[in-house]
């Protein structure tokens, strides 16, 4: 996917298009973690899907909930959605900055002929 340290640097529309393309991959990481929550928040916490959106949201975005849950189902969703919502925020970092750090580093690691 990345060129080797032999290889010369990525044109500068090649590399916008993979940066383009690692971002496209997020939202979409994003998008279904958001349905997964406001899923499990309706069906699972019984809350109505405007706030069940809301609380996914705010936990997917790191800001912790809003309604509390009163179900058990619900309140097993909602500790193992913000574990899941933590790591979801730490993949998407790093494939959002991925094409960025490989950049970097293999300007620093070019082969000279």
């Amino acid at each position: 996917m990345f060129e080797h340290r032999r290889e010369s640097l990525l044109p500068r529309r090649a590399f916008a298009q993979r940066v383009a393309w690692h971002l496209s991959i997020a939202s979409v990481v994003v998008a279904l973690a958001l349905g997964f929550g406001v899923v499990g928040y309706h069906w699972l916490g019984g809350l109505p899907w405007i706030d069940a959106l809301l609380n996914a949201s705010m936990i997917l975005g790191g800001m912790g909930p809003v309604d509390p849950i009163s179900s058990p189902a619900g309140k097993l969703f909602a500790s193992f959605y913000a574990l899941f919502s933590g790591l979801v925020f730490i993949g998407v970092a790093s494939l959002a900055i991925a094409p960025f750090v490989h950049r970097i580093m293999h300007s620093l690691h070019i082969e000279e002929e």
